[in-house]
């Protein structure tokens, strides 16, 4: 039996030597998943995903015609409605409700039982969002606060606002950090007009 007591005592210090190696390496499979995790995207990074994908473009930027059709001018992108352009003549019983809902020819102005809109500035310029807060900006995605003021006017159609009122504090963020990089384009946007003045 005493000639045991050896073998045992060696056979334990493997062992404790091979389970602390192995807590010090981490097991291959381990190291493996560890190495082929993805960069973590940066906010920016993640912002333009996030307007890329929910049509930011579609209205705030003004489109120019192309072989595949009208596609945004990224020159322009983000700008709103060019504030150097003019609407075509409307006719007011054309946009009542229960007809039609119009939009002008690159998407950044629409007309209908609310009056006309126009496209916001999305840039990081004064005559956009440049003296903006996050604060505003979150009060006027998420409760369609006009330039996210208490108080003033509610945002108009055709922007969707209700859809981001359960947008993630940290997606919402990463859009405004976005919006706030991006190129900065002086362009002052009409104010809206009411149906009554159509």
């Amino acid at each position: 039996m005493k000639t045991l007591y050896p073998i045992i005592a060696i056979c334990l210090g493997l062992i404790f030597t091979c389970a602390c190696e192995e807590s010090e390496s981490g097991s291959d499979s381990d190291k493996a998943a560890h190495e082929e995790q993805p960069p973590q995207e940066s906010s920016i990074e993640r912002g333009s995903y996030l307007v890329g994908i929910m049509g930011c473009n579609d209205c705030h930027t003004p489109k120019k015609m192309t072989d595949h059709g009208p596609e945004p001018d990224l020159a322009k992108m983000l700008m709103g409605f060019p504030s150097d352009e003019e609407l075509p003549e409307i006719d007011p019983t054309e946009v009542t409700p229960g007809k039609w809902a119009l939009f002008n020819g690159d998407l950044t102005a629409a007309v209908g039982p609310w009056g006309i809109t126009y496209a916001a500035n999305l840039t990081p310029h004064e005559s956009g969002l440049g003296a903006w807060s996050y604060e505003q900006f979150k009060n006027a995605m998420t409760k369609g606060m006009h330039k996210g003021l208490e108080g003033g006017r509610m945002i108009l159609p055709p922007m969707p606002w209700q859809n981001y009122v359960n947008m993630k504090e940290e997606d919402l963020r990463a859009v405004f950090e976005f919006l706030q990089s991006i190129p900065p384009i002086e362009n002052v946007v009409p104010a809206p007009v009411p149906p009554g003045e159509l």
